[in-house]
Parts: C-alpha cells; structure tokens; sequence
C-alpha cells in the first residue's frame, strides 16, 4: 500500500496525521480529516505546519511531554492520551484522543475524531456504573441474609440448649420404663435439631466446603481460551470505572487446542476471581494482562496487574481459608481458597509470584485434554 492511499485512508477514518519538528510544532501529513478546519477556525492543508497548543488542542500541552520522551525512547509501541472534548464555533463538541508513535524514525502524532467509539465506551462505562450497583445491592442482600439467618439459628440454639438442659435433669428423677423411652426420643431429637442448625451454618457461610469433597468429570474439557474471553467481556465495563485495561495476550496461538481438564462454570470463577483481585489492587489507567501458554501436558494462565503488589509477610497465607488482602477489600476470604482447592482437584495448581516493573502475577496451571 503506498503513502498516497494510506494518507485518503486515514483522513476517510477521521485521523490527524501530524509530524513531530520540534517542541509544540507539527507538519501536517497526507490529507486533512473535515473536522480539522472547523475545530481550529482557519484553513488548514497538508504540508502546512500547525503549532500546539497556541492553534488548537491546549489539551495535549501535557501529553506532549511525556510523547517527547516516548519518541526520544523510540518505543515501538503507542502512547494514548485518554479522551478529551473540543467545542467548535458553533459550540458543537467534539471527542478526541491522541496517539504518538514511532515509525521509520519519524516522530507521528495521531489526532483521532472519536465518534462511534466514544459512544461505546460511554456505554461501557454506563453498564459498568449498573453492574457495579446490582453487584453491591447483591451483597447488601447476602449480608442481610447471612445476619438474619444466623440470627434465627443462634435463637433455635439458644432454645435447644434450654430444653437439653431440662431434659438431662429429667434423667436424674424416677421415671417410669415408658418415660425413660419418651426422654430418650426428646434427646435424639434435641441432637438431631442441633446437626441440621450445624449444617445449614456450614452451607449458608462455607459454600467452599462443598468443593473439598467434589470429584473430577474428565468428560467435561473446557476451552479455556474461551473462558477468559467470556470473563473479559463480562467484566470489561467494571474495568472501564477505573479506567484499567483488561486484555487477552495478542500473541496466543489460536489454531492450538486449548481444552484443558475441569468443569466450565467452576473455571469461569476461577478465572473470575483473579481477574477482580487484580482489579481491586490495580492503579487507575493501568492495564491487567491475561496470557497463557503451554507447559508440557498442562496449561499455563498468568493473570498480570500493575498495582502495588502483595507485601512479603502475606504471601505464604494467601491460599488459606479467610486469608484476606492488607486493606480487607476481598468478600470472606475464601477466592483464593476457592481457586486453590478446585484447581487442585483437576490436578493443577495456583501461585503468586510479583512482578519485577511493580504489580501482580498470579498464575494457575491445569492439565490438558489427554
């Protein structure tokens, strides 16, 4: 494709293609987009040269410098620099965001008219204002379930442990061979009372307990590619909120069969509650990482945060049943647990491990299909 098609391409995409001269001055590149003369109130061609921030974009002033830096660093990838509005003077507005890149020793500067884009990522960002309040009146509801249902179990024991009490008394008067029968039918019922409150506590407050005992279906090989991108979609606009990117490896080969052993739904929170631990420890405008790769006869999932780590004195806790994060930010402190034991009941395992540039990485390892 020559610089001729490629210079009509990015205008018909509503894309500013500016060269880097030196600090504050651009060349425009290639064909101008129609937005471009309307914002900044004069004619503008290619070829012409274009000051920032005394023509237009007083936004970028800032961006600016960290993109000289990244160009002095010839990076090979894009910096962004985050969405902003220009009104016209019409007062119309208009949303924008900015690239620099580095091609064939050329400093670039795209300016880019968001349009459709922008309403998609206002309407990611609206369900993710929804899901986050169902999410919280979710919990609100378990919370008031949990109290009122430990409040009705500690009043039935309270009354148990009363009518024990007499009935143990009862077996120090005389009773007739009928009313030692009727006294011994009271107490095992009086234990049965106290086993069936001990098991509704156990299901109600330990769903994990359940797991403990759970067995392997090898029948059931879940594609695990496709499990994180499942994952990926639901939570994106929860990600959008703070601003975090949360993205698949682009270097995956999808042409490999990547079913492992294990049962979907089960591995679907696995997944799920090392990508929200990675959301709640993260830095707003930073990005969370999944990627996998192949490790023999397993699988191997690193899900990578750049947030402030865990400190050294958890580390060795962070598998146990209640072990919770240093700011108590987790729901009962049993994900972790949860992945542990459901990982290790298909034959794979869990860990952590941080990450030298700052952050996270906790990765799981499951067997393949055999």
């Amino acid at each position: 494709m020559n610089t001729s098609i490629i210079n009509d391409v990015l205008g018909a995409l509503n894309i500013l293609t500016l060269e880097y001269i030196n600090a504050g001055l651009f060349k425009i590149i290639g064909n101008t987009p129609d937005w471009l003369n309307q914002v900044c109130h004069k004619k503008l061609i290619s070829g012409m040269n274009i000051s920032i921030p005394q023509e237009k974009f007083c936004f970028l002033k800032n961006f600016l410098i960290d993109a000289e830096e990244f160009w002095m660093n010839n990076s090979g990838k894009k910096l962004s620099s985050g969405l902003w509005t220009e009104i016209d003077r019409t007062g119309q507005e208009y949303q924008f965001e900015a690239y620099a890149i580095f091609v064939n020793n050329r400093k670039i500067l795209l300016i880019e008219l968001l349009e459709e884009t922008y309403e998609d990522k206002q309407y990611l960002i609206q369900k993710g204002r929804e899901y986050q309040l169902i999410y919280h009146q979710l919990l609100k509801d378990n919370q008031k379930k949990d109290v009122l249902l430990h409040c009705i179990m500690h009043d039935i024991a309270g009354q148990l442990s009363a009518i024990n009490g007499c009935l143990s008394l009862l077996e120090f008067e005389k009773l007739t061979p009928k009313g030692k029968d009727y006294l011994e039918i009271g107490m095992q019922q009086c234990l049965k009372q106290e086993m069936l409150i001990k098991d509704i506590l156990d299901i109600f407050s330990h769903e994990v307990i359940l797991l403990e005992n759970s067995h392997v279906d090898i029948q059931d090989t879940p594609n695990i590619v496709t499990c994180i991108q499942e994952v990926i979609e639901f939570l994106k606009p929860t990600f959008y909120l703070k601003n975090i990117q949360l993205e698949l490896d682009k270097q995956i080969d999808m042409t490999i069969d990547w079913t492992v052993i294990g049962e979907k739904s089960r591995l679907d929170r696995v997944i799920s509650n090392l990508v929200e631990n990675a959301y709640r420890y993260s830095f707003q405008d930073s990005t969370v990482t999944i990627s996998l790769q192949l490790d023999g006869e397993y699988v191997l999932v690193n899900v990578d945060d750049r947030g402030s780590g865990v400190p050294p004195e958890m580390v060795k806790n962070l598998f146990q049943k209640f072990s919770q994060g240093k700011d108590k930010s987790g729901k009962a402190g049993l994900g972790l647990y949860f992945c542990k034991i459901t990982l290790e009941r298909w034959g794979g395992s869990i860990g952590y491990l941080p990450r030298p540039e700052g952050g996270s990485r906790f990765w799981f390892r499951l067997p393949r299909r055999g």
